[in-house]
């Protein structure tokens, strides 16, 4: 059985509210499933790792398979918990050690 390989992506949220962790998610799997639909939202293998909400800062696990369709997915949201917002990918790491280095 062949091995998945993972990436981590470390996020920053811009808006004027702080969207909760359940909003971020939400806006993130609409915007995956309006590109690509349920299949390809399946086959990205998301995982919201860590979410900040003061800080709106956060780490998403996705298979590395689908990073391009993901990242392009996060650059597309404009819109979180009803506010305007913008997703910025700020770090890519093959493990959360080096990711937080990278910080």
């Amino acid at each position: 059985m062949k091995r998945v390989k993972r990436r981590y992506l470390l996020f920053q949220v811009e808006s004027e509210a702080s969207p909760t962790g359940r909003e971020l998610l939400d806006g993130l799997w609409a915007a995956v499933t309006k590109f690509y639909g349920e299949v390809g939202g399946s086959q990205a293998g998301l995982l919201l790792v860590d979410y900040d909400e003061e800080g709106k800062l956060g780490v998403l696990r996705v298979w590395l398979a689908s990073l391009q369709q993901v990242r392009a997915s996060l650059a597309s949201i404009t819109v979180l918990g009803g506010k305007d917002a913008a997703v910025h990918v700020l770090a890519i790491s093959g493990t959360l050690k080096a990711l937080r280095k990278k910080t």
